[in-house]
């Protein structure tokens, strides 16, 4: 199980280091084979080749599970960490999680999310914010 957070920084070539508690646990469990999405909470996702290939194989068949498999299948990559444990970042996919430099990698249990950092502070201050409103 992933867990924790990470703040990281993108080299000039849009890559990310994985932190090496990371590294080899999730090398050992992709077996070299990866993928980072797009998600619909303003983040990358980044999982296992065989996990995503089951998310995608578990949506169904109607018309909403369509759309959302041509999202996923769209808006996705198939990295490989180098040998220098980096993972590059496709560019149109950090364009639209809004990622710029400074990102945070967050371990959470099955998969991790990749947020700009700025980004990720302002999804937690609204989450705080609904559930202020809801307590209220």
């Amino acid at each position: 199980m992933y867990t924790g957070i990470s703040a990281l920084t993108l080299d000039a070539k849009g890559r990310m280091t994985v932190p090496t508690r990371h590294r080899d646990a999730l090398l050992a469990e992709a077996q070299g084979q990866l993928a980072i999405v797009e998600s619909d909470n303003g983040c990358l996702l980044l999982m296992t080749q065989t996990r995503w290939e089951s998310k995608i194989a578990a949506l169904g068949a109607d018309e909403d599970a369509e759309e959302r498999r041509r999202f996923w299948l769209g808006l996705s990559d198939t990295p490989e960490i180098d040998s220098a444990g980096r993972l590059l970042i496709n560019p149109v996919l950090r364009e639209g999680a809004g990622i710029s430099r400074e990102v945070m990698l967050l371990g959470v249990g099955t998969h991790f999310e990749i947020w700009d950092a700025a980004r990720l502070e302002a999804h937690k201050a609204a989450v705080r914010a609904r559930k202020m409103t809801r307590a209220a």
